[in-house]
């Protein structure tokens, strides 16, 4: 049954559209930027649907930075510790994203992007060094970039709501 109209969600303030869209192409653009300096890849998918939900959407539980740091590593090593049992194939990708989901929910760090990473390292095979070390510093870029516009003013959220 479709929602009626009074119930739909609010159209966001439109300042609010345009400082989330900023601070979001900031913290991506600021990624690939170290990752160009460092001669990695910084900037991966999931990453960019992580800053999405750290700037769009601050105040979901799945925003918050001991969701993202600790669902992207933990994701990433799912990811690595099935590469090692079935190779690089699609379907140690699948299983390595139902694992994640799973250990996710298990310790209370769903983070819904982590889930790709899982996939992105058993079907890319990275090396774990420098990989999980530049996930870690991915990812706390983009927890420090998301503190930036509740400090500033007018942003209905402030980001964290909690650690």
């Amino acid at each position: 049954m479709p929602t009626p109209p009074s119930a739909a969600t609010p159209r966001p303030h439109p300042l609010h559209v345009l400082r989330a869209t900023v601070f979001a192409i900031g913290a991506l653009l600021l990624l690939a930027a170290v990752g160009v300096v460092l001669h990695q890849p910084l900037l991966i998918p999931p990453l960019a649907a992580s800053a999405a939900l750290v700037h769009g959407a601050p105040g979901l539980p799945i925003s918050q930075p001991r969701n993202l740091v600790g669902g992207q590593l933990m994701s990433a090593l799912i990811g690595f510790a099935t590469l090692a049992v079935t190779g690089s194939t699609a379907w140690g990708a699948a299983i390595a994203a139902g694992l994640s989901l799973g250990a996710m929910m298990l310790t209370h760090l769903s983070h819904s992007p982590a889930a790709a990473t899982a996939v992105i390292v058993v079907l890319q095979a990275p090396h774990p060094v420098p990989f999980l070390p530049l996930l870690v510093l991915a990812t706390t870029l983009l927890v420090l970039i998301g503190l930036l516009p509740g400090r500033i003013g007018g942003h209905p959220v402030r980001y964290p709501l909690s650690w």
